[in-house]
């Protein structure tokens, strides 16, 4: 499901916001709303949300060491990470890649 869903967002020329979380996780459903809320506001990105219980192998792969952690991709490349449930530094980053594409 991961690359199908890079390869169409790469596809449509759209950058990446992946969340990867878990349900026990406080932190994550803390900034679930906030993460959610940016999906619907910035559509020229695609918003992944991965559950790392579900995909374990998928993601240590990539190193994921703590939940909530934002991986953020263009053209299917790792550009950008954020570790933790950091609302305004979210919400700033997105802010920058959806204005970085709109260029």
């Amino acid at each position: 499901m991961w690359d199908e869903r890079i390869s169409q967002a790469t596809k449509d020329g759209k950058m990446v916001v992946a969340n990867f979380s878990a349900t026990w996780c406080g932190p994550c459903r803390l900034i679930a709303p906030l993460y959610s809320e940016l999906s619907v506001k910035y559509p020229s990105l695609t918003f992944i949300t991965v559950d790392v219980d579900q995909l374990t192998e998928f993601s240590s792969s990539l190193d994921i060491r703590a939940t909530p952690t934002f991986f953020f991709l263009r053209n299917g490349q790792h550009v950008d990470k954020l570790v933790g449930a950091n609302k305004p530094e979210l919400e700033k980053r997105v802010v920058a890649f959806a204005e970085s594409t709109s260029h």
